[in-house]
């Protein structure tokens, strides 16, 4: 029996397996690097271990120190996770020969399948080895790991070689490989999955089908069991072709085959021998627990002959502190608090106060929503987030309620072009109109009539905001009868709830401050000064860092001087393990070059300018 459990992993991923561990009475050991030191996902583990440094490469793709902290702290077995090394045979063969449990599949299952370019000819597929113009659009896709890195669209032949050479760094950066390969790109396809565990007595499940179609840069953010509007034929055929790759190498544990169907065809992509980010939707419907099945199949236990019966809809969430509508650009900061309704299930690697870094996966949590039926999921789920309160960095939240509304999805019609379609309408902003006010009236709240002000009592008190990019000024009084402001009737206010009656109807606005960032429900504010300080202007054609990160690359020649197009690219960021380009504004010179590979920046860092070439 398995007494103790390392988990090579960090965040959401180790917290949710130490959850099951403890509820089997297994001790738990956390690895973390230096960035890790105070995450949750080490306060929450029996034991910890430091990987010194804080890059992946040098923490949590380091097998041999993973290795050596499970033998250090005790621990029995180990659980990769997903991501980092969890789909590395090396790896695994490092932890079984060090004689620890290995809670996943056979080194040679996962030298078959884990690598997507092996896996495709193991299903008697082929990758393109020559591209040409007629192959157009193609994939450009890393051979190891999985979660959207090292995968590139190529629509122009041009543009091939830059394109593999940043898939071949990202992914290298990811997964510790830069193998990548090309792949016919299939548009308006459905991305669909099947969930299988097989046990070492020759049992294999598949757990029914998921819809992960709504993605960014191919990473999934909305999932559901399962899939919507399949007709039974192709889920039998999918459920069948998933048990037959399992088959054909011996798999054991829980795995995902992933498929793209498109025309009612279903066209293999690749096997992730891994645990998913979205399993929680089939641990919803199946009624089970799939890290205690991985963990009871390493110790020999024998499943079911069938797997239990399928209840209902779940539909999982991904919240992201990105933007959206800033080319999803990722953020940082300080997660003041993150709490989400009853009746729906979170899992986080946060809590309240803890800081979001550059080094890793923006993802702050999962919310999952299940219910009988898929409508009543998506409602659930759509309304959880709604209410949910996130203080704390740009989140996109709003995008994913607003895309769980959005009548593609409702009705099941989406695929995975959805965002690409979409993206304008549902990044949108739609402000609360009296959510300055509200800010005010609770900053205004336990001020004296006098004290503070240099206004008489009889003149109107004023208050500036930033609001999606807008600046709001908003006028109220102090009267005997206490706050009033006009057009409004001011019920309650004080400095954490704001009662407005408006046209005959209270709402109610919960007011939460971290310095001079509002939270007004789900509306974030800035607090502007009433005297404004000057502000330093930029040189025309500034080129400023849009997130946290380390230079990567710069393109190849260019140096203060060089002629550069609008649009080209100039150099690359790494922030949270994906890569950014940041590219020409203008056509011009490049008058200024600020970035050298290695170089951390901060939002607002200057990196180039470009001076505009002037037109006769």
């Amino acid at each position: 029996m398995i007494t103790s459990v390392l988990v090579a992993n960090r965040g959401e991923i180790a917290c949710r397996i130490f959850r099951t561990c403890r509820e089997l009475g297994i001790r738990t050991v956390a690895v973390h690097s230096d960035a890790d030191a105070n995450a949750l996902h080490v306060r929450e583990a029996d034991a910890a271990v430091r990987l010194p440094g804080a890059a992946p490469a040098d923490t949590y793709l380091r097998g041999d120190l993973i290795v050596k902290a499970a033998l250090d702290a005790g621990a029995d077995a180990v659980h990769p996770g997903y991501g980092f090394l969890s789909e590395n045979a090396d790896f695994a063969r490092a932890v079984t020969g060090a004689g620890l449990v290995w809670i996943g599949p056979p080194p040679e299952a996962i030298e078959a399948m884990a690598s997507k370019t092996r896996a495709k000819k193991l299903m008697g597929l082929e990758p393109l080895e020559r591209v040409t113009g007629d192959d157009l659009p193609v994939l450009v896709k890393a051979a190891a790991g999985g979660g959207g890195r090292g995968m590139r669209v190529v629509r122009e032949l041009a543009a091939l070689e830059a394109e593999l050479t940043a898939a071949r760094a990202e992914a290298l950066s990811a997964f510790g490989d830069g193998e990548v390969f090309v792949e016919p790109y299939l548009e308006g396809g459905r991305h669909v999955e099947v969930q299988i565990l097989a046990d070492t007595h020759g049992t294999v499940w598949a757990l029914g089908t998921r819809d992960c179609s709504l993605q960014r840069r191919h990473q999934k953010v909305v999932e559901e069991a399962p899939a919507p509007g399949l007709a039974p034929e192709l889920v039998a055929e999918l459920h069948g072709s998933a048990v037959h790759a399992a088959r054909a190498v011996d798999y054991t544990g829980a795995g995902t085959v992933e498929f793209l169907v498109a025309d009612g065809r279903a066209h293999f992509l690749e096997m992730n021998t891994r645990l998913q980010v979205e399993h929680p939707v089939t641990e919803a419907v199946f009624g089970v627990d799939l890290v205690a099945l991985q963990i009871q199949v390493a110790e020999g236990a024998a499943l079911e002959p069938e797997p239990p019966a399928a209840r209902g809809h779940a539909v999982e969430a991904r919240l992201y502190a990105e933007d959206p509508a800033r080319d999803w650009a990722p953020q940082t900061g300080t997660l003041h608090r993150l709490a989400v309704p009853d009746g729906v299930r979170l899992d986080t690697g946060f809590t309240d106060g803890d800081e979001i870094g550059v080094h890793y996966d923006p993802m702050l949590a999962k919310v999952i929503a299940h219910a009988p039926t898929r409508a009543e999921a998506v409602r659930r789920l759509a309304g959880a987030l709604e209410r949910a309160v996130v203080h704390g960095p740009v989140t996109n939240r709003d995008l994913l309620v607003r895309s769980l509304r959005h009548p593609e999805f409702t009705s099941g019609r989406m695929d995975t072009g959805f965002f690409g379609r979409h993206l304008d309408g549902l990044t949108g902003a739609v402000p609360e109109p009296y959510a300055p006010l509200a800010a005010a009236l609770a900053d205004a709240h336990g001020r004296s009539r006098f004290g503070g002000w240099r206004n008489l009592p009889s003149q109107p008190q004023t208050r500036r905001y930033l609001m999606d990019g807008t600046e709001h000024e908003v006028r109220y009084h102090h009267t005997r009868d206490g706050l009033t402001a006009e057009g409004v009737r001011v019920v309650h206010a004080d400095a954490a709830l704001v009662v407005l009656e408006i046209d005959g109807v209270r709402r109610k606005f919960p007011v939460d401050r971290y310095g001079d960032r509002i939270h007004v429900g789900a509306t974030v504010l800035t607090a502007l000064p009433r005297f404004p300080d000057p502000v330093a202007d930029r040189a025309p054609g500034s080129l400023l860092a849009p997130m946290p990160g380390t230079v990567v690359r710069v393109a190849e020649g260019l140096a203060e001087g060089s002629a550069v197009e609008a649009g080209q690219p100039l150099l690359w960021l790494e922030a949270m393990k994906m890569e950014h380009r940041v590219s020409a504004p203008v056509s011009g010179t490049l008058t200024a070059l600020h970035a050298a590979p290695g170089r951390q920046v901060e939002v607002g860092t200057l990196l180039a300018v470009v001076q505009e070439e002037q037109t006769a």
